[in-house]
């Protein structure tokens, strides 16, 4: 499957200065998730999962790899502490009384809070974790998921798969260029959130620091590609890279920066194509 332009959207009626965490929420679902679609499928083919497969979904957001894995019979937990994807992930995947489970049949859970609060005594444990949430372009970022896998990986059995996601080259990511230009707005030597040019072993060092064994690697391109300017601009301010520049500018004058720098990638019939390539780390619980 390769990522398709977006439906376009309204703009939303609330102009405030104070982001819609709702809104964005939904943004993120119908716009920018999608555009990771060819990085989970090619998980899921590598690692051949299937109804043998009990996965745990870190940073899940509204669901959509984990409802790709449950499609392939996988039993799945997502975990996340932002409730407003949680809600919609709940949509996606959880049973309803009318149609059966929404998720190919087969258990489905989805837990707000920390990796921790996913234990479950009365299943087997987990023989794979992912953390799809791409890391590689916030100061920061590496540690946070070095946080989740140290309470993530005791709930996986020995030799369990655990699949790290980042971004790839900037020379390889137009958004790099995006990033790089919104981040004049904040500023990177104070922010824990501020972009910050993408490492060749940032996955290696999480892994290796998460005491995992390296078990391969690869890269999947992923292009990200919008009905129009304004789109883009919606789904990438629901990724919350640029949430250092919104604290510091505001969300109004990051949308007008994000629309300039995206100027270079609009094709002529209005749409936004940014081609992208992404990393992914397979490593195993010792």
């Amino acid at each position: 499957m390769t990522p398709t332009l977006v439906r376009q959207h309204r703009p939303h009626a609330d102009s405030s200065p104070r982001v819609d965490l709702w809104a964005r929420a939904r943004d993120w679902s119908e716009i920018q998730e999608r555009m990771l679609v060819p990085l989970y499928e090619t998980v899921h083919e590598r690692l051949e999962v299937g109804p043998a497969t009990r996965l745990l979904g870190l940073r899940c957001g509204s669901g959509l790899a984990l409802l790709m894995a449950a499609a392939r019979g996988a039993a799945v937990t997502g975990v996340d502490s932002a409730p407003e994807r949680l809600a919609l992930a709940r949509e996606r995947l959880l049973p309803d009384p009318a149609v059966g489970s929404r998720a190919g049949g087969r258990a489905a859970r989805i837990v707000e809070g920390r990796p921790r609060d996913a234990a479950d005594a009365q299943a087997a444990a987990y023989n794979l974790i992912t953390a799809f949430d791409p890391i590689g372009c916030l100061a920061g970022d590496a540690g946070l998921l070095g946080d989740l896998l140290a309470e993530a990986t005791p709930l996986a059995e020995r030799g369990a798969a655990v699949v790290l996601a980042g971004w790839g080259p900037p020379e390889r990511c137009a958004t790099s260029s995006v990033l790089r230009g919104a981040a004049r707005l904040a500023d990177p030597l104070r922010s824990a959130g501020s972009w910050r040019p993408t490492r060749r072993d940032d996955l290696e060092e999480v892994a290796q620091r998460a005491g995992l064994r390296i078990d391969g690697s690869g890269r999947v391109s992923c292009p990200f590609g919008y009905a129009d300017v304004d789109s883009a601009v919606r789904g990438l301010l629901s990724t919350g890279l640029f949430d250092a520049g919104i604290a510091a500018a505001g969300e109004e004058q990051v949308g007008k920066e994000l629309a300039e720098a995206l100027h270079p990638h609009q094709r002529a019939d209005g749409t936004v194509w940014m081609p992208n390539v992404f990393r992914y780390l397979i490593a195993r619980v010792r």
